[in-house]
């Protein structure tokens, strides 16, 4: 039997992925933050292994690869799925709210795929990225979170070279996605909410206007999604199947954003703030 390690799969496309894997027949290494999504996997069937694995502590990291290494099932792939969304307006994003969401999407994934490459190296596996269309083109009002996933691709492109380069047979793809119904919409929501209630006089009065398109424009992207489970079925095929490819575009929001991303900066500002009925 080969395993495959999933991080963030305690709901959406984690838990997504962890389920048809299982189904495939692969040991499913699922990373966890606490005992009680750790619970709801081990519920899934005796192939599912949840571990406590916060992408942001390196103690844990070191933990879950001891304990792959230490089970010696070949690890076919690592899907390196836990990611947070952060929004606000840049102009008054707390420093440490920035920092944070850098640290779990981008320095996080770095730091999962240091610790299981050697394993990797051993089985010539591979590793697959969750990104997004936000990587490309920016929408207002998530900075940190497209700015992390701009990061993301910058940093598989060079990794995929650096592994080619040093004979490793590692493949490493990454997934461009648009809208996917998972809890990531309900998450937001719940932010936006907190947010208007801790904001300043200074932030309603420069920002407070845009709050409503904000809370639709999450309302539309969790009811026009693309099922998780297709958006899971494409992952594992990447991660267990024949040719993965560098770069996966999927879902019709996600091909239009990609196209926007390819007009003029001010032209493509004036299509999103369009888009989302932001205030002219």
């Amino acid at each position: 039997m080969r395993a495959v390690l999933v991080t963030g799969a305690s709901s959406g496309i984690g838990y997504a992925a962890a389920l048809e894997l299982q189904r495939g027949g692969f040991a499913v290494y699922a990373g966890v933050r606490n005992d009680g999504d750790a619970a709801h996997l081990r519920a899934l069937g005796d192939a599912v292994h949840p571990l406590t694995l916060d992408v942001t502590k390196p103690d844990e990291i070191a933990k879950a690869a001891e304990r792959i290494r230490a089970d010696a099932l070949p690890l076919q792939a690592v899907i390196c799925n836990a990611g947070i969304a952060l929004g606000g307006p840049l102009e008054f994003m707390p420093l440490d709210r920035l920092r944070y969401q850098l640290e779990v999407n981008l320095v996080g994934q770095l730091a999962v795929v240091q610790a299981m490459l050697p394993s990797l190296r051993e089985s010539r596996g591979r590793l697959v990225f969750i990104g997004s269309i936000a990587g490309r083109i920016a929408p207002p009002f998530i900075g940190p979170y497209a700015a992390s996933k701009a990061a993301l691709a910058a940093l598989t492109d060079a990794l995929r070279i650096e592994l080619a380069s040093s004979g490793s047979g590692v493949t490493v793809s990454l997934f461009e996605f648009g809208d996917v119904k998972t809890p990531i919409w309900e998450k937001g929501r719940t932010s936006l909410d907190r947010l208007e209630q801790q904001a300043s006089p200074e932030q309603q009065r420069y920002y407070g206007d845009i709050l409503d398109p904000m809370r639709n424009s999450l309302k539309n992207g969790g009811e026009r999604g693309m099922d998780v489970a297709i958006a899971a079925h494409a992952i594992c095929t990447a991660a267990v199947g024949a040719r993965p490819r560098d770069r996966y575009l999927l879902g019709a929001s996600a091909k239009i954003g990609a196209l926007v991303a390819l007009l003029p900066v001010h032209t493509r500002g004036k299509i999103l703030r369009k888009a989302m009925h932001l205030p002219s």
